[in-house]
């Protein structure tokens, strides 16, 4: 029966090949959307940017909610994905 679903089915392996490349692109584009060591990186430059002077106290809490608020963001997908 193997050889005979092999052949029934061979029109669908095009198909089945996009779809596993279409999940692979978008398992990498998550891992990359998901990460939050950029996250932690901007959260950084923006405390040096106050410290420097090039942001004020305002302006540096606005950015900092919305850093924080993307943090939380990834921890809830990642707590939704077991991981």
């Amino acid at each position: 029966m193997g050889l005979l679903t092999g052949l029934l089915t061979a029109p669908l392996a095009p198909v089945r090949m996009v779809t596993w490349v279409a999940e692979r692109v978008l398992d990498n584009a998550e891992a990359q959307y998901y990460d939050p060591a950029p996250v932690y990186a901007a959260l950084a430059e923006l405390e040096h940017r106050l410290e420097r002077g090039e942001i004020d106290e305002a302006a540096f809490e606005r950015e900092e909610d919305a850093l924080l608020d993307r943090l939380d963001e990834i921890s809830r997908f990642r707590q939704g994905r077991g991981g």
